[in-house]
């Protein structure tokens, strides 16, 4: 998978020209919050997670958060493990760097962490090492099917003034 899949999953909202394909890699936070010009915070990063006995899950959370074991525990039933690269793509059709919550198996399970409620707008990748598409909220939990909003993740808040 790619930007051009990814393109034409958003065409059916309008959105497929909205995609900002970047000069730069934003493969990481902090190359993408620096491409943009962003805090951290508001690119919204796609944990790939296993968990025991269960389908993986893909987790969207702000980009200045750290995964929570114990409340993935609570909520998931299960003691989270991070993909490995690997498996991370056989889960999703993306590569890490550009793993995004748009266009997935219908099948997958998308969840969205509470650490992005914070920001009106937030960039999500869109399947490329260097690309995002600015979205609100409610667009990511249209576009992405999210299963819901969760609480798994402890927010770092290394906010810019």
């Amino acid at each position: 998978m790619s930007v051009t899949k990814v393109r034409a999953y958003l065409r059916q909202w309008g959105r497929d020209q909205d995609i900002l394909e970047m000069a730069v890699s934003t493969a990481t936070v902090a190359l993408a919050a620096t491409a943009l010009g962003v805090e951290t915070g508001r690119i919204a990063k796609s944990l790939t997670i296993n968990r025991k006995g269960g389908p993986g899950v893909l987790v969207v959370a702000a980009g200045d958060s750290r995964l929570d074991n114990q409340k993935f525990r609570e909520r998931f039933g299960s003691k989270p493990k991070m993909m490995s690269p690997e498996e991370a793509q056989a889960f999703t059709g993306f590569s890490v760097g550009g793993i995004c919550p748009f266009g997935l198996p219908p099948e997958t399970e998308v969840f969205l962490d509470e650490s992005l409620r914070r920001f009106e707008t937030v960039f999500p990748a869109c399947g490329s090492a260097n690309s995002m598409l600015e979205v609100r909220l409610a667009e990511l939990e249209e576009y992405s099917r999210s299963r819901g909003w969760v609480r798994v993740c402890r927010s770092m808040f290394h906010v810019k003034h």
